[in-house]
Parts: C-alpha cells; sequence; structure tokens
C-alpha cells in the first residue's frame, strides 16, 4: 500500500504523514456501481483515492438523484469531511463511478493531523476549495446552462475522471444523474450527435469534443 500512497499522494504529505496513513488507514478495493456512502448514515472514516473515480449525488424528497461531482485519484470528499468533524448524517450518497481502489482515514485522524502536519492541513483546505469550486460548476449549470450543454458538461466530465473518451452509459442513467427524463436525454443526445459532438453506439457514447 506504500507504493500506491507515494504514488498519488507523495508529492503532497511529508513521510511521517505518509507512514501514519499507511499504518493507519484501512486498504479497500471496490468494484464499478458500490456504493461507499449512503445519505442518512454516519460517517466513521474519509476516503482517500488511490485510483478509479466516484461520483456524488444528492437525492431529492422523491428519491430521484442529482450528480454534484467526480472523484479523482489523489482527492478526498469535503462532503464526507464535514460530517466526520460535525459528527453529523451523510448528506450524500458516493459511488464508484469505476472499479476503484481507495484508503479509509479513521475520523478521529482527522482533527489530529490538522494540528499536527502542515501538509495535511494544505491538503484539506484545498480539497475543501476544489470542491467547494464544483459544487458552483454544478449550481451554474443548473441554473444557467440548458440540459443538453449540461448533457454534454456531464459526458465531458465522465470521459475525463475515467480517462476515456468512450463512456458506457445508457440513456437512463444519464437522466438519474442529471434530474431528467430518459426521452429528454435521448432526443438531445441525438441533437448532440447531429451537430458532431458525441457519436452514438449501441451501448457507448463517444464523445468528440473534449
Amino acid at each position: 500500500m506504500i507504493d500506491e500512497l507515494k504514488l498519488n499522494y507523495g508529492h503532497l504529505f511529508e513521510d511521517a504523514l505518509m507512514q501514519e496513513v499507511n499504518n493507519v488507514g484501512v486498504f479497500k478495493e471496490v468494484p464499478k456501481g458500490f456504493t461507499l456512502i449512503e445519505i442518512g448514515s454516519y460517517i466513521k472514516s474519509m476516503p482517500l483515492l488511490l485510483s478509479g473515480a466516484i461520483k456524488i449525488l444528492r437525492e431529492d424528497d422523491n428519491g430521484d438523484e442529482l450528480i454534484l461531482y467526480f472523484l479523482e485519484r489523489g482527492d478526498t470528499c469535503a462532503m464526507t469531511l464535514s460530517c466526520c468533524i460535525g459528527q453529523t448524517k451523510s448528506k450524500i450518497r458516493a459511488i464508484a463511478e469505476t472499479d476503484t481502489k481507495l484508503i479509509m482515514i479513521p475520523v478521529q485522524k482527522m482533527s489530529e493531523w490538522m494540528s499536527k502536519y502542515k501538509s495535511w492541513q494544505n491538503f484539506i483546505l484545498q480539497s475543501y476549495h476544489s470542491r467547494m469550486m464544483e459544487l458552483l460548476e454544478a449550481i451554474d449549470a443548473i441554473a444557467f446552462l440548458k440540459m443538453d450543454e449540461r448533457i454534454l458538461k456531464y459526458l465531458k466530465d465522465k470521459a475525463m475522471v475515467i480517462g476515456n473518451d468512450v463512456i458506457n452509459v445508457t440513456h437512463q442513467d444519464i437522466a438519474y444523474d442529471l434530474h431528467t427524463s430518459r426521452v429528454v436525454v435521448s432526443r438531445l443526445l441525438k441533437t448532440l450527435e447531429i451537430d458532431k459532438k458525441i457519436e452514438l453506439h449501441r451501448i457507448s457514447i463517444k464523445v468528440l469534443e473534449l
């Protein structure tokens, strides 16, 4: 585990912190589609991503989901941090977007390392900033972008986090993530294909504009 830690976080953390993460962190390997954090649950540990990607979702009173942002290798989740520190129930759902490797850090270590390691403090503050910017992007997309623009942005973001311009995703999956209907998604995907921004295949979508 220490080698993967160094590969992903060696440029951020000093050696003493890396060793502590290696000692107390719990390594996990989860498949695509696995739910790591459920809405309403208490969070006992914080994830550090070694590989793969995780999507963070909110849910309304009717059970409909809306994607907020993706986490990639080297990231952690600000929503998780807030719930850990405040010892409150999770307001988000975290689902593995791809097969994912991560290290779970016990919640009690977070505040201890904030005062003990400057690099940890910088990492946490930068993580808050990055997630806040992504939340603002999500709000802007809902408020200011037309649905076809939101779909294209979603596909580009998805392609970026998986590192592949060919995405295996159904029209219904997109509808769930963007809180709209499958009929609307299918119609707008066809328009995006006509505009040569994507290519539609039977079980995948190729993004032509990245």
